[in-house]
């Protein structure tokens, strides 16, 4: 079939190098070149234990604190907060025990086989390279400091997630540089992380090309449809294309497209800041999360990348890069002894629903409309299982993973 393929991040790149392997002809389209939305900014994580959602049991006694301060991991513009009023009151009820640990299994089916649905991809692309299996560390003030976090770590072990504990002399062997600011963390060995994640998107977008994929650079306006069937794609220029199906993986901007083919989904994005530290003098070997910082530290191809921050302000209003000052005013802090010199600031729109899943799955009113996006914070972790899903419903395979907690009418 000729499948159109909405969105070039790393969900939609992932589902047509998939949807090839099938034998599909896929036409990417997207205004923008492959890699440079959120897939270009992202921390990198490639974690199968990333499976916790975002909303937490008591997070919301901490919610008051962190809007009072501007340098905090959340704020919320004045002006969007009747928008999103409904979003937090979703992500609140998401947020019990009960609901925790349902959407934390979900999740770890997800993101386990993440390595295993990446590598013939990046075989095929010629890029294995990018992607490192050296593990993650979760990093604490103390030993007494990571029992505030035990209830979820706890939850990822009874996952299946390996998470050992590493003392304060075995965390200064493993990284050098945390020596001093952290005495006690958890190492989660079947981590790993992607040196470059828009390098490793635009790689497999390539490849994509080079086996037959076309990209039309423009926006769809909508869908033409007829008896329960896409068949064909409206540009906002007039202009269209005949297709026989439809993925819709277009990011923060695929809640007006699920719309049209029957799904109402309340997606939402969470402004991501980062600071690329191109300067960095550390000798860091993996991702590092230090968990009483909300910040997540990696070392990249370019730098070192700095993390950790959620604004909720829609997607027009122009980027606050004081969120980014404040992730590096952050890393001088755990690292003093961090060259700063050179830097670069960058903000994007995760695409986000209020339980932490993203939406697979067909589309309710079009029996050849599949959607898959709503990954947040996991996009890089989830794309390539999700692209191998996307090709399974597509040929009416049985799915490898249990797909129901992702079902796109499960908020109707």
């Amino acid at each position: 079939m000729h499948i159109a393929v909405i969105g070039t991040g790393i969900v939609g790149v992932c589902s047509a190098a998939w949807l090839q392997r099938d034998g599909h002809t896929v036409t990417f389209i997207d205004p923008r070149e492959a890699g440079e939305a959120c897939s270009f900014g992202n921390a990198g994580s490639l974690s199968p234990s990333a499976c916790l959602p975002v909303g937490m049991p008591g997070m919301w006694k901490k919610v008051p604190k962190w809007l009072l301060d501007p340098e905090g991991p959340l704020t919320i513009r004045p002006a969007h907060l009747p928008v999103i009023l409904p979003w937090l009151i979703r992500f609140l009820r998401a947020s019990s025990r009960e609901e925790v640990s349902r959407i934390a299994a979900a999740m770890r089916g997800l993101l386990k086989p993440v390595f295993e649905a990446y590598e013939p991809l990046l075989q095929r692309a010629g890029a294995t390279g990018l992607v490192r299996r050296t593990g993650c560390l979760y990093v604490y003030s103390s030993r007494e400091a990571a029992n505030q976090w035990k209830w979820g770590m706890d939850l990822r072990r009874s996952l299946g997630v390996e998470l050992r504990d590493v003392d304060s002399d075995e965390l200064a062997d493993m990284e050098p540089d945390l020596k001093g600011r952290f005495r006690f963390g958890h190492y989660a060995p079947d981590n790993g992380s992607a040196a470059d994640p828009s390098a490793l998107v635009k790689a497999i977008y390539a490849q994509a090309i080079c086996d037959g994929a076309a990209h039309l650079k423009k926006t769809v306006a909508g869908f033409e449809t007829a008896n329960g069937a896409v068949k064909a794609l409206r540009f906002d220029d007039g202009s269209g294309i005949d297709v026989d199906g439809v993925v819709i993986a277009a990011g923060a901007w695929s809640a007006k497209l699920a719309r049209q083919v029957g799904a109402r989904v309340p997606l939402e994005s969470q402004r991501g800041y980062h600071v690329t530290v191109a300067s960095s003098n550390l000798q860091l070997g993996r991702t590092v999360m230090a968990t009483e910082y909300n910040m997540m530290v990696n070392p990249m191809a370019m730098g070192l990348r700095l993390a950790g921050t959620v604004e909720l302000a829609g997607l027009d209003v122009p980027p606050r890069y004081a969120r980014a000052d404040a992730l590096l005013k952050k890393g001088k802090e755990l690292f003093p002894h961090l060259d700063t010199s050179k830097t670069s600031l960058w903000m994007g729109h995760r695409p986000c629903l209020p339980d932490s899943m993203p939406v697979i799955g067909r589309a309710p009113r079009a029996e050849n409309a599949w959607l898959a996006f709503g990954h947040g914070h996991v996009g890089m972790c989830g794309g390539a299982t999700t692209g191998r899903e996307v090709a399974n419903l597509v040929a009416g395979r049985a799915p490898e993973i249990d797909l129901s907690p992702f079902r796109p009418d499960r908020f109707s």
